[in-house]
């Protein structure tokens, strides 16, 4: 995975991941591969057995395999002021790290790297206290940028476009998995580099909200949540869900329970701006459906963050008061699942601007009924 964030972009991330760190008391930061080193220089890489990691300190430094260097050669290391230093079998990087880091009492390592790396790391920096990097590194994320902002608003127009095209799949006589794999090669032809998750739940399986495909037939009658997404080109990811009917519901509770989760959801929506908490927004979407004696039957959270993850902060549950900001990006997806009938969630990633919220998905919310 790479972004196309220029290098002044990267270079003030870099700054930022460095005075951020500092401000929460850490000396320093040992960044794993993935979509956090994506954020930071370019690049995803990778860390097997033989470690490759960013270090962030009195300079920046990516320590990486030398047989692994040329697959770095693409990003913008001399721009951003990232020296790379390699090594090679037989060495020992975890020393290499603790020479980087120098005497720093605190260290924040990233938290997706192996644990193998992680206890030898510990090994090679026995007086420095290491803790999470990720508060650091997350706090930088879930306030995005013009750029990323972008990406998540052609991210969304893309997914888009496939829902916009369900009637070309779904219907009865078709089993989930092969309306799964037309929908999966409909988001790569829509713009996504990949189909990072197809659910199809027909039936008494939407129920489980992820539940993903299996071979049951579809039934005219149904109730099918599809749920979708990937990320585009620049490493941005789309994820939207709508519920549709394969001609009229077969249960006669269908629509009027649909259109409680839908004021639900719009509810929700409509209570997002800066300065209210992601647990009140979750509040505004469960209040609607327990008043209307469903409670029991949302049973997750209203949302997550996304961007170059899927899921990321902010998480919109009970028990985060986070205050949102503008730039925050997440879904808004309350759903309602009655075991061995059927279940249905709606599903928007939105955009806290200065002033309310913008939606990045815009079909329509309503019950989409197509020819059985």
């Amino acid at each position: 995975m790479s972004t196309t964030a220029t290098p002044s972009l990267l270079r003030e991330r870099l700054d930022r991941a460095r005075a951020t760190a500092q401000a929460a008391g850490i000396d320093a930061l040992v960044v794993a591969p993935g979509t956090d080193l994506t954020y930071l220089i370019g690049g995803t890489g990778h860390s097997f057995e033989r470690l490759t990691c960013l270090v962030v300190a009195d300079e920046v430094v990516l320590v990486v395999p030398k047989l692994e260097a040329p697959g770095y050669a693409h990003l913008p290391t001399a721009d951003l002021g990232v020296r790379i230093a390699t090594w090679v079998d037989g060495e020992n990087p975890y020393a290499m790290v603790a020479e980087l880091v120098g005497q720093a009492p605190q260290v924040g390592i990233g938290d997706m790297l192996p644990a193998l790396h992680v206890l030898a790391l510990r090994d090679a920096m026995p007086s420095a206290r290491q803790v999470l990097a990720g508060p650091v590194l997350s706090a930088l994320r879930m306030r995005k940028d013009a750029a990323e902002i972008a990406g998540l608003r052609a991210a969304g127009a893309a997914i888009d476009r496939v829902h916009a095209r369900m009637g070309e799949w779904l219907r009865a006589g078709r089993t989930e998995r092969e309306v799964g794999a037309d929908i999966a090669a409909a988001i790569v032809a829509e713009g996504h580099t990949r189909a990072e998750f197809v659910i199809v739940g027909s039936g008494p399986n939407g129920a489980s909200p992820h539940h993903e495909q299996s071979d049951r037939v579809i039934e005219p009658g149904d109730v099918v949540v599809v749920d979708i997404g990937g990320p585009i080109a620049d490493g941005y990811n789309s994820d939207s869900t709508r519920t549709y009917a394969v001609g009229e519901p077969r249960d006669a509770d269908v629509l009027d329970t649909y259109a409680i989760l839908q004021r639900a959801q719009q509810a929700a929506v409509d209570f997002v701006r800066p300065g209210v908490t992601a647990e009140q927004v979750d509040a505004a979407a469960r209040e609607v459906i327990a008043d209307a004696g469903f409670g029991e039957f949302f049973i997750h959270r209203t949302g997550h963050g996304i961007g170059l993850d899927v899921h990321e902060d902010p998480y919109i549950v009970a028990g985060n008061d986070r205050v949102l900001e503008p730039g925050m990006a997440f879904s808004i997806e309350p759903g309602i699942y009655q075991p061995g009938r059927w279940g249905a969630r709606i599903e928007d990633i939105v955009v806290v601007t200065e002033t309310g919220v913008e939606p990045l998905n815009n079909r329509p919310h309503e019950l989409v009924v197509l020819p059985a």
